[in-house]
């Protein structure tokens, strides 16, 4: 890459890159046409996987790399397809991921306006649309966190740092709690532990017949800790549980953290993109009275991950939680323009761009169209479950989770079997001691017809191999 004079050849480079580039796009075409004939790739047992496809890496150049990183990309679980209901993600949407491959491109770090440029402006803009739209003051501000769970521990982090101004010097030295719904995600009992909390000092509220925190149990809880000389800070209310995609009513949640002075924050990581619909976003009622709120683009909005954005109406608390001085890298300009200053990271992948570009191009109207057409296909599916008396349904209105069995056939062997013969991907879950198929209808590139054909397809399964159901493995038995 250097001329013969020794300079830097760019021209050498971008050469390389070029053809890299048609690499691309050739593995592209393969996995397009792939994902056409079979939308469910043949799962590779994990016991097989390092016989079925040479992924090792030895002191020379692989003299078949092409055709080894073909094979792997044609094995690998394909999660855009319109039979894949597996996880709380799904689809490819063209202009999002045109935003995450010029990221990829241009390989920024968000931590400096140096190095990032008008990137950052791109960070910002999404970050004060998302705080006026929830009602969030001027002194409101927010990041791109690696996830929902990291998103979720930044909260807990400057919950905890406004509980005490010398935590962050001097340690916990008091027994604090934390409190969150018995259906919210895991990654909270994680985070205290994490952030030397500990587990045992999460409390999980108790919920109702749908799925959302029951208020009256939170105060009760409150009320006991207090009493035994402990010291609660922080509840998470919940935009979506993880199963049945139930929102917590978040004004009489507000109410008592006002009361006992706690930090309220509002996990929206699944279901928060409601805050785009004038239709939904009723949902999420008294969003503004939360103290930080979080949202995953890679979720609802169907953009490449990881995009996962915190936001908070306390901009003094992002900073003096995450802001930490560094000479070497702080050179430049200042500091609401130098991102790594509210952040948990240093070197940061530019997350915000695959959304702007999104955004840009369909307009709020566009995103909105997103979120309801996700809650259309909820609708579609619970109509034709309940119209079949084969079905039992377990889910509920206002969710995009619908969970279901059909003809009592145990969810696990269920979606087990139909995973193992490439009919289709889907989950299950459980809920007050049932166990169900939970079908989530998050890729909006569906409509309602591949809503009814995952229902056919299910039922063909069924149909074909109901002396056999009883024998599918259990996924631990997998590995084996």
């Amino acid at each position: 890459m250097y001329g013969n004079t020794g300079t830097y050849d760019q021209n050498t480079q971008n050469y390389a890159m070029k053809n890299e580039l048609e690499l691309f796009n050739k593995l592209a075409d393969k996995l397009f046409e792939a994902e056409k004939k079979q939308p469910v790739v043949t799962p590779i047992p994990p016991a097989q996987l390092f016989d079925e496809i040479d992924v090792s890496l030895g002191e020379k150049p692989a003299p078949d790399f092409e055709e080894t990183l073909e094979k792997l990309i044609l094995n690998t679980p394909r999660t855009a397809t319109k039979l894949f209901f597996n996880q709380l993600f799904g689809g490819r949407n063209p202009k999002a991921t045109l935003g995450d491959l010029l990221a990829v491109l241009l390989n920024n770090s968000m931590y400096t306006y140096k190095v990032a440029g008008p990137q950052v402006g791109v960070e910002k803009e999404i970050l004060r649309n998302i705080c006026n739209r929830i009602g969030y003051p001027a002194t409101s501000d927010g990041t791109f966190a690696p996830g929902g769970s990291m998103s979720n521990f930044m909260a807990m982090v400057m919950a905890r740092d406004t509980y005490g101004d010398d935590v962050q010097h001097q340690g916990i030295t008091d027994k604090l709690v934390a409190y969150t719904s018995a259906e919210s995600h895991y990654s909270i009992p994680k985070n205290a532990a994490l952030m030397g909390i500990g587990r045992d000092q999460v409390r999980f509220v108790a919920t109702d017949a749908a799925g959302k925190m029951i208020p009256e149990a939170l105060e009760k809880l409150i009320a006991i800790d207090k009493e035994a000389g402990l010291q609660p800070f922080f509840v998470n209310a919940t935009a979506g549980t993880t199963v049945l995609g139930a929102f917590d009513s978040i004004m009489p949640i507000s109410a008592i953290c006002k009361q006992h002075h706690l930090w309220l924050h509002v996990d929206g990581a699944y279901c928060g993109s409601v805050i785009f619909s004038e239709k939904y976003k009723h949902l999420v009622n008294g969003l503004e009275l939360s103290d930080s709120f979080s949202v995953n683009a890679h979720k609802m909005m169907g953009t490449p991950l990881t995009c996962s954005i915190l936001v908070t109406k306390h901009k003094e608390h992002l900073r003096d939680s995450f802001s930490n001085d560094a000479a070497y890298l702080y050179q430049t300009d200042g500091d609401d323009y130098n991102l790594g200053k509210t952040s948990i990271q240093c070197g940061r992948r530019n997350d915000a761009l695959k959304f702007w570009t999104l955004w840009k191009s369909v307009g709020t109207e566009g995103l909105e169209a997103i979120v309801n057409q996700q809650f259309q296909l909820a609708a579609i599916a619970r109509e034709y479950i309940s119209n079949h008396p084969d079905y039992t349904l377990y889910s509920f209105d206002d969710s995009i989770s619908v969970c279901f069995n059909y003809k009592n056939i145990p969810a696990q062997q269920l979606c087990t079997g139909l995973y193992e013969s490439s009919e289709l991907m889907v989950g299950y879950g459980t809920f007050q001691e049932n166990e169900f198929v939970r079908l989530v209808t998050i890729n909006s590139g569906n409509e309602g017809s591949d809503i009814l054909h995952f229902f056919r397809v299910l039922e063909d399964f069924v149909d074909s191999n109901a002396a056999h159901l009883d024998t599918i493995h259990k996924p631990e038995e997998l590995s084996h």
